[in-house]
């Protein structure tokens, strides 16, 4: 099996300088996202990377956490965090269970683009569920490559013989309803999703810890 965080380490340099494939969708999910938050909000993110997302969602609440299985991830985190006047942001190594972990109380626990490359998705939910304030939010933002159009899954089937060779981590295939279900089965109840972008669905949701 693949060590995910030797994988992500190494891929740290080049995942910090890509170009965000998709500036609309993006630009869309982090303003859902904020519409969630108040000023007095402690939030955690998990699978932060290099930090990017955080920078920009951090200004709008309290306390903003990142926390990335990849302390390489986290050393260029740290590095932009230094360069802002961002008193209330802080990043952490850890893996994602592990980051739910070493918090509790939270207003908001978020998680883009990372659930699909878990092991664990229910143990992970329900952690962030025990993590979570009562009316917490769950907000994550996750491919559901089951749903992948023909020409995208024929593409998937090479993921295989990439993980073999070292050049893709592992992940998980799952459809938009078992996605949703997932999360309801943790203790959430749904208040808003969408799919954005449509193909693959990568699939936004803010749930509601009940």
């Amino acid at each position: 099996m693949i060590d995910q965080t030797r994988f992500w380490d190494k891929a740290a340099a080049k995942y910090a300088n890509d170009p965000i494939r998709d500036m609309a969708a993006y630009t869309y999910t982090l303003e859902r996202t904020r519409s969630h938050f108040r000023a007095e909000d402690t939030v955690l993110e998990i699978g932060c990377g290099t930090g990017s997302t955080a920078l920009l969602l951090a200004q709008s609440v309290g306390m903003y956490h990142g926390t990335d299985i990849s302390s390489e991830m986290i050393k260029i985190a740290r590095a932009k965090v230094s360069e802002t006047s961002l008193p209330n942001l802080s990043f952490e190594a850890h893996p994602a269970l592990e980051g739910i972990h070493a918090h509790e109380g939270l207003d908001a626990v978020l998680a883009f683009n990372l659930l699909h490359l878990l092991t664990d998705i229910p143990a992970a939910l329900d952690a962030a569920h025990q993590a979570l304030r009562p009316g917490g939010l769950l907000i994550s933002k996750t491919p559901c490559l089951s749903d992948a159009s023909f020409k995208i899954k024929l593409v998937l089937k090479l993921i295989p013989l990439a993980q073999l060779l070292g050049k893709a981590p592992f992940v998980q295939s799952f459809s938009v309803t078992a996605y949703d279900q997932m999360i309801e089965t943790a203790g959430f109840e749904i208040v808003e999703c969408g799919n954005h972008p449509a193909s693959p669905p990568s699939r936004y949701v803010v749930a509601r810890k009940i």
